[in-house]
Parts: C-alpha cells; sequence; structure tokens
C-alpha cells in the first residue's frame, strides 16, 4: 500500500510591514540623522526671529561683528546643506522599508499611511509653530518617490542628481536674464519688493507682538504665500535627493562604514572641491540683497548655493562615514545616534522652544537675540536633546512623535516600553 506524497508547503509570504526593532537599525543612519538635525536647527533658528518673506535675501544687514561671522558661517557651510543632507537620509529610509517590508500592496499602503500622518504633522506645525516645515513638502516628495519606485535602479542616482541640478540651473539661468534687463525694468521689481516688504513688516509685527491668536493666522498666511509657493522648486529638487538616498542605501554603502571607507573617502575628494568652488561662487556674488530690487544678483548667488548643496551635503556624509570607520571617532560620533532616532520629536520640539522663547505670546524675543546668541541657544539645546535621547531610549522603544507615527503608518500601536 503506497502513501501519498504530503501536499506540498504554500510559498512563505513575506512578512508584514513592522516597526523596526533598534537591534536592527543600521547606527550610520541615526548617527547621521542626529547631525544632520543640528545643522537643521542652526539653519531654521534664524527664521523665528526673521520673517520668512526675507528668505533668499541672504545675511540680515543688520547683523555686524561677532553676529556677522556667525551668520556668515552658517550661511556658508550649513544652509541649504542639511536639508539636502536630511533629505538624502528620507531616501534612505524608504529604500530601508522597501527592503524590509517588500515591495508589494501591504509595503505600498503602509508607506502612503505614513506619508499621510507626515502630511498632516508638517501642516499642524506650520499652522500651530513654525510656517516654514518641510515636512509637508517630504510626505508629498514621499508620494512621488513611491510612483517612482518601477523606474530600474541603476538610472535612480543620475535622473535624481539630474533633477536637482536642473532645478538649480533653471533659477541660475533666471539670475542671468535678469541681471541683463535693462536699468527700466526695476520700477516693475521695485514695486514687487515693495509689496514683499510690507507683508513682512506686517509678519513680523504679528509674530513679534501678537498673541498665540494672531500669530498662528500670520503663520497660516505665510505657509499659504510663501511655503507653499514654494513647493514648485522644493518638490522636484527634494524627489532627486531622495533618489539619490535610496540609491546609495541600496548599493550597500551605508552598511558598513570599515568597509567603503575608500569608496567615502573618493566620494568625499570629488564632492567637497567642488562644492566649495561653486559656494565661493555663489559669494562672489554677494551675500545680501535688496530683495526682488537685486533680483538678478540674488537668483545668481541662490542658484550657485543650491548646485554647491549637494555635493557639499554628499561630502558631509561621506566624513560622518569615515569617521565611524575610524576607532577613535566611531564612538563619540555614536552619541549623536539616540537623538537621531528621536528626529521627528526633536524637530518639533526644536520650533516649540524657539516659537516659545521668540514669539510675542511667550518670551517675545523677536529681534532681540543676534546670530551668535542663536548658535549659541542651538549648541545648547541641541547638548540638552542628546542627553535626554539617551535617557528616553533606555526605558523607551520610540520618541513620542516616531511611536504615533509608527502607530497611524502600521495601523497597531507598537509597544513603547523598553522590556
Amino acid at each position: 500500500m503506497s502513501i501519498a506524497a504530503p501536499p506540498p508547503l504554500p510559498p512563505r509570504l513575506p512578512a508584514a510591514p513592522a516597526p523596526t526593532d533598534s537591534a536592527r537599525r543600521l547606527q550610520a543612519l541615526d548617527v547621521v540623522r542626529g547631525f544632520a538635525l543640528l545643522g537643521i536647527f542652526l539653519m531654521n533658528i534664524e527664521w523665528f526671529s526673521r520673517p520668512l518673506q526675507a528668505m533668499g535675501t541672504g545675511i540680515d544687514p543688520a547683523a555686524a561683528g561677532l553676529d556677522r561671522a556667525a551668520a556668515w558661517a552658517v550661511y556658508v557651510f550649513v544652509q541649504g546643506k542639511f536639508w539636502v543632507l536630511f533629505s538624502l537620509l528620507f531616501g534612505m529610509g524608504f529604500a530601508l522599508m522597501s527592503a524590509r517590508g517588500g515591495q508589494g500592496p501591504a509595503f505600498r499602503r503602509t508607506y502612503v499611511r505614513r506619508c499621510v500622518a507626515l502630511l498632516g504633522f508638517g501642516v499642524l506645525h506650520a499652522t500651530l509653530l513654525w510656517s516654514g516645515d518641510i515636512l509637508h513638502a517630504y510626505a508629498i516628495a514621499g508620494l512621488m518617490l513611491l510612483a517612482l519606485d518601477g523606474i530600474a535602479e541603476r538610472a535612480w542616482p543620475w535622473l535624481g542628481a539630474g533633477l536637482y541640478a536642473t532645478l538649480a540651473l533653471v533659477v541660475l539661468a533666471g539670475g542671468a536674464v535678469l541681471s541683463a534687463l535693462p536699468p527700466d525694468a526695476g520700477a516693475t521689481f521695485a514695486a514687487l519688493a515693495d509689496e514683499v516688504d510690507a507683508d513682512a513688516a506686517a509678519a513680523s509685527a504679528a509674530l513679534a507682538h501678537g498673541d498665540w491668536w494672531q500669530a498662528t493666522a500670520q503663520r497660516a498666511r505665510d505657509f499659504l504665500a510663501v511655503a507653499m509657493q514654494g513647493l514648485m522648486m522644493l518638490l522636484p529638487m527634494a524627489l532627486g535627493v531622495f533618489m539619490l538616498g535610496a540609491w546609495l542605501l541600496r548599493s550597500g554603502r551605508m552598511d558598513d562604514p570599515v568597509a567603503q571607507r575608500g569608496w567615502f573617502a573618493r566620494l568625499a575628494a570629488w564632492t567637497l572641491p567642488t562644492g566649495a568652488v561653486l559656494m565661493a561662487l555663489s559669494l562672489s556674488v554677494g551675500t545680501r540683497f535688496d530683495g526682488m530690487r537685486e533680483a538678478g544678483p540674488m537668483l545668481l548667488a541662490n542658484g550657485l548655493a543650491m548646485l554647491a548643496s549637494l555635493p557639499l551635503a554628499l561630502g558631509y556624509l561621506s566624513l560622518l562615514m569615515l569617521g565611524l570607520g575610524t576607532r577613535a571617532l566611531a564612538r563619540p560620533l555614536s552619541w549623536l545616534a539616540p537623538a537621531g532616532r528621536m528626529a521627528l520629536t526633536h524637530y518639533l520640539l526644536q520650533s516649540l522652544v524657539a516659537s516659545t522663547l521668540f514669539y510675542g505670546y511667550g518670551l517675545g524675543l523677536w529681534g532681540q537675540v543676534g546670530r551668535a546668541g542663536q548658535v549659541l541657544l542651538v549648541l545648547v539645546v541641541f547638548a540638552l536633546q542628546v542627553a535626554a535621547s539617551h535617557w528616553w531610549l533606555a526605558r523607551f522603544r520610540f520618541g513620542p512623535m516616531e511611536w504615533l507615527w509608527r502607530w497611524l503608518s502600521y495601523g497597531a500601536r507598537p509597544p513603547m516600553r523598553v522590556r
């Protein structure tokens, strides 16, 4: 009597997407994210004491002495570079999620919910704390990234870099065209500049002296009039950087800093000099501009600075990875990792601290703390955030906002306490 063969086992289905356990995290990404968090705060804090309408006009003309030196250092080494660095990490996070959760319908649903939740966080952040929010742009660009995930992987770095560079070149070309216009065209730009100056004065008055409701109404107006209009430029640039970051992680470059030291050394050797030259050209055009009255030179300088920001951000990433690949620097740099694991919480907390200090419904320090004082404040707050991150993550698996974000993304409440 023959015994029938057992039926074949069903194919193993990919595990459902779930929050990444701390033991499976890539520490290098958390270290870089923690470092980027510091640069983001150094860049953003100026705009809690200066109207958003002045963005792009360069260093505050009121800065002098030590304040001007601090403003110049942030303008040259931080502004524009750290949002690009943070965007690289966002792309890496997408690639990591897709690798661990599979690329099927379950992953796509989870990622869409993740982006929708981030969009909600961004809109609330812009309205309730600071209208210069970038989370809403990341959320929309993240959905665009998901739509492009079928493109061949080898094309991603070229498409990403090309997309970013194209937008920067558009700004540069616009500056060249405006600089070549005849002098009688200046009257039109002067009228636009007067309008922007009036909006900036109204924003300063509401944020510096208004109550919370007046400040919130002004934040909403600034978000719609300034931040949302900037999406036409920001979205494709962010998408391009996301693609670069996703390719970097999928290539395996971020897995082992020691094994990849040679590659990152070569990357730094190319990107840092290139970025430095482009930034020097931007500085030669100018660092202070009278808004639309100097639209041509302002756009020229901004376009060159944008072109410099991507190679410099890649250079900063390379230096951090080289540091993580050495015994002498790996341990001190690892102290940034817990802050990187709580980046969303700390980003929002930075806005809460700054808005409370500078806006009229708080301590009302708008315009009273120079750029050097702002830098010192950032260093103190960030040091406290790093220390708090170590304490918190010794007891809890996620930061508060990271926990909520995962709950909304995965549709199930993850355990919070460390077992």
